[in-house]
């Protein structure tokens, strides 16, 4: 794969930072000043920026933390990784009269050497956000690497498309901005009245979730590599028994599953999405109605979630359909090799949100229109629908929030039921996930309790998660937990033996 990140994305980075430093330059080429070591990088036109004096400011934390696997001290006599000891972020921004640089960095032993060998995203996992906010009237523009949030779910709802999650640490499941994977984008935002703004964006190129690529990491996701392969494989040989003769079904059986017994998913699996074939972009507008706020977007882009695919396999059924005898002389050639892709579709969204009997509501609704109008081409995905539904609410002391989100595949019944031939094959309708978090404060909220499920429906699978918090001015010390159950197979379940325990301390500063 031609890796973004080794080339374009580099000299992105590389012109990005420095056109930071002039920009920097610039905004304070009179006195500095520097602001309250808390101040929010990320917000919208700071303080800094309204004075009309320029300033530079930073902010991060320092954090020590111990990771536990239990299973890994019972089966491997103690061996584990113990997760990133030391880690931090640093936020660095400079504001001026019409414009805002930001630079933010997370600073762990995982992000450092997944950065160094570009082996797991096309965005430098250190690089957290870097992009540059000029505030031209009341069009505000911004340019770089930036995470951009759209929609009004809380978790991840079916509007909030511009940006990649990252699931290579499941013990961060709930920090949703902070799983985002910047990419390098074109925002601008208008006003419109005093009710109203109207957004658009401009995505030069894509990249899917990340995803472990290592079959030895915690989070190597079985679900949609190996497991997936295997899957193909053996509806692969059962759509060849309806062509060969019995005799030679044995010995194919076995060629075929000797060639691919060894194959894994791999960087080089994952194709080259750099170009402007994969330019992605909306727009998105806003408004207030009375009490309640709408939104309405068109969006065209790559679903995030590949399409996994075995090559070798059409090219074999054909010669087993239409020259049976000829099968021993094809064989010795397969070599099955993993391919994964990236759908390209169109999306018609609208949200919702409003306080309706002290329950602070948000709901969301999209329509994805892929490439296969007439949903039976098994390598893409159907058109789908997508909704998402949350509220949250203080009960007596308790924080309760919940989010229900969905989705229902149209054109179902077009659907095979062979994943050798159908990349959706055995998938169900719907899919549904279920969130919900109940969280109390004690001791002038010092001390927090938390308690999250996450529940995927359909395959019958969880994940709990525990944890406590005590926090003394800027220093905080978190004992948090994760437990997956479930059915076998599920994307939840897969991770049954990762139960984990995780203790930290940071500093904010």
């Amino acid at each position: 794969m031609k890796r973004f990140s080794n080339s374009g994305l580099r000299r992105f980075c590389g012109s990005a930072v420095v056109f930071f430093i002039f920009g920097f330059s610039a905004l304070g080429a009179q006195d500095f000043w520097f602001d309250d070591a808390g101040s929010d990088v990320g917000g919208g036109a700071s303080d800094i920026a309204s004075s009309g004096r320029p300033g530079l400011r930073a902010s991060g934390d320092l954090s020590a933390e111990l990771l536990v696997f239990p299973h890994e001290l019972r089966d491997k006599g103690g061996a584990t990784d113990w997760g990133n000891l030391v880690s931090a972020t640093l936020n660095i921004g400079a504001s001026g009269p019409g414009a805002e640089a930001v630079l933010n960095f997370n600073l762990s032993p995982s992000t450092l050497k997944s950065s160094a060998s570009s082996d797991l995203s096309q965005t430098p996992p250190v690089i957290d956000e870097l992009y540059l906010r000029v505030f031209l009237g009341s069009l505000t523009l911004e340019t770089g690497l930036r995470k951009l949030a759209w929609g009004r779910a809380d978790i991840q709802g079916p509007l909030d498309v511009t940006n990649p999650l990252d699931y290579t640490d499941l013990t961060r499941v709930g920090d949703t901005m902070g799983r985002k994977i910047a990419r390098p984008m074109i925002h601008a935002s208008l006003p419109l009245g005093s009710a109203s703004t109207l957004e658009g964006v401009f995505i030069p190129s894509f990249q899917g979730h990340r995803y472990s690529l290592d079959p030895e990491d915690h989070w190597y996701p079985t679900a949609i590599t190996s497991g997936r392969r295997d899957r193909i494989i053996d509806d692969l040989i059962k759509e060849l028994g309806q062509f060969l003769p019995p005799a030679l079904l044995p010995a194919t059986e076995s060629a075929i599953k000797g060639k691919a017994a060894g194959i894994s998913l791999t960087q080089s699996s994952i194709p080259d999405t750099s170009g402007l074939e994969y330019a992605q972009g909306g727009l998105r507008f806003t408004t207030t109605l009375g009490p309640a706020d709408i939104g309405a977007q068109y969006y065209s882009g790559h679903l995030f979630r590949p399409a996994f695919t075995l090559t070798g396999v059409d090219e074999l059924l054909v010669v087993a359909a239409t020259t049976p005898a000829a099968i021993s002389l094809v064989l010795p050639n397969l070599e099955p090799e993993p391919r994964i892709s990236y759908n390209r579709y169109h999306q018609l969204g609208f949200d919702y949100t409003q306080v309706i009997f002290d329950l602070s509501f948000r709901a969301e609704l999209a329509a994805h229109i892929t490439e296969d109008l007439s949903g039976d081409d098994g390598n893409l995905y159907n058109p789908f629908l997508a909704w998402s539904a949350g509220f949250d609410r203080d009960i007596f002391g308790f924080t309760f929030f919940i989010e229900i989100d969905e989705s229902i595949r149209l054109l179902n019944d077009k659907v095979g039921s062979n994943a050798a031939l159908d990349t959706e094959a055995g998938s169900p309708l719907t899919t549904t996930a279920l969130t919900t978090q109940l969280s109390r404060a004690f001791f002038q909220d010092r001390l927090e309790a938390k308690f999250g499920l996450l529940w995927n429906v359909e395959a019958g699978d969880v994940y709990l998660m525990p944890s406590l918090s005590y926090r003394v001015d800027d220093v905080e010390a978190v004992l948090a937990g994760g437990i997956f159950a479930g059915k076998d197979g599920g994307e939840l379940s897969q991770y049954r033996n990762k139960a984990y325990i995780k203790a930290a301390i940071s500093y904010s500063f």
